[in-house]
């Protein structure tokens, strides 16, 4: 995990589970996740990157079991916001 002084911005790099594609019903449960905090939240798979708020946004991404996923928040929550959503990953199931 990162952070910078000048703005509470916290990073961190989470894998798929071996047996989950980012679809319909995980991404989902995700966005529900990042719904829940106020920080401006990315993710991020291989060159693109998308809103972690906006399903359509984080479906694009195309992510596939086991692909390492680039989770950036920034704001008053994003320690929590961070934390949250890299569980969710780790816990998600198809």
């Amino acid at each position: 995990m990162q952070t910078s002084s000048d703005a509470r911005v916290v990073e961190l790099e989470v894998s798929l589970p071996a047996d989950v594609d980012l679809h319909a019903r995980p991404a989902a449960t995700f966005i529900r996740t990042a719904m829940g905090f106020s920080a401006k939240i990315h993710v991020a798979s291989g060159d693109r990157e998308a809103d972690a708020k906006s399903l359509l946004s984080v479906l694009a991404l195309g992510a596939k079991r086991g692909t390492t996923l680039r989770l950036r928040a920034e704001g008053e929550d994003a320690g929590s916001a961070i934390d949250a959503l890299g569980a969710t990953i780790r816990e998600l199931r198809e």
